[in-house]
């Protein structure tokens, strides 16, 4: 399968989502990728549910949410009306794991796993057949434009060999400091995903900066 692009929202200009939103289509992007906080799990607040409505009138592709919030099995349902396609939770924040997936793909649509950078992936043996993918943060989550871990390419390579070894599909998407400079690694590592939000809308062209992603190979 050839990588997915999913252009991070988070550093957008909000004055300016429309345009941004309208820039995205028009690209090579696979997906929009949405980072809900709650001030809680992580120290920032970003998308509530009538932002995301109102993107998911506007997007042409599918709405990535990830959730960096705390009991995130409170808000499946919504979260699904507002336009999730696929809906990613936080191990550190489910208590009951298996649960919290099987209530998303039951409310219809695609579950993620994602783990901090501190929390080593052997910890979802026992629910990766489950996932329909796991994101990987490369940065602290809660902020936009942070410095890429490099550890995290030891991280994706395991996950890899979990993945391969329980013969799911399972897809790895990787967050946090992703844009030229490291892309082509990170797919050798065996990324499926790639997330890009300050390397993108920052550029002078974003359209031929996801184009570059896209073709990497």
């Amino acid at each position: 399968m050839a990588h997915l692009i999913a252009p991070s929202l988070l550093t957008a200009d909000f004055g300016r989502l429309y345009e941004v939103i309208e820039l995205i289509n028009k690209s090579e992007a696979d997906w929009f990728h949405i980072d809900v906080m709650d001030g809680v799990f992580v120290p920032n607040i970003s998308f509530g549910f009538p932002v995301i409505e109102s993107i998911k009138k506007l997007a042409e592709k599918p709405l990535d949410v990830h959730l960096m919030i705390v009991d995130p099995d409170k808000y499946i349902d919504t979260f699904k009306k507002a336009g999730a396609d696929i809906l990613t939770v936080h191990y550190e924040a489910c208590t009951h794991l298996h649960s919290t997936l099987q209530k998303i793909k039951s409310a219809g649509m695609k579950a993620g796993v994602s783990l901090n950078p501190h929390t080593p992936v052997h910890l979802l043996e026992e629910i990766i057949t489950e996932a329909d993918m796991i994101l990987i943060m490369s940065v602290n989550p809660g902020f936009g434009a942070q410095k890429f871990i490099e550890h995290s390419y030891e991280k994706i390579k395991k996950l890899k060999k979990m993945i391969f070894s329980t013969k799911s599909d399972t897809l790895i998407e990787v967050d946090g400091g992703v844009g030229i400079n490291n892309a082509k690694n990170l797919i050798k590592a065996g990324v499926d995903v790639l997330v890009a939000g300050n390397s993108i809308l920052s550029s002078e062209n974003p359209i031929e900066t996801i184009h570059k992603l896209k073709t990497l190979s």
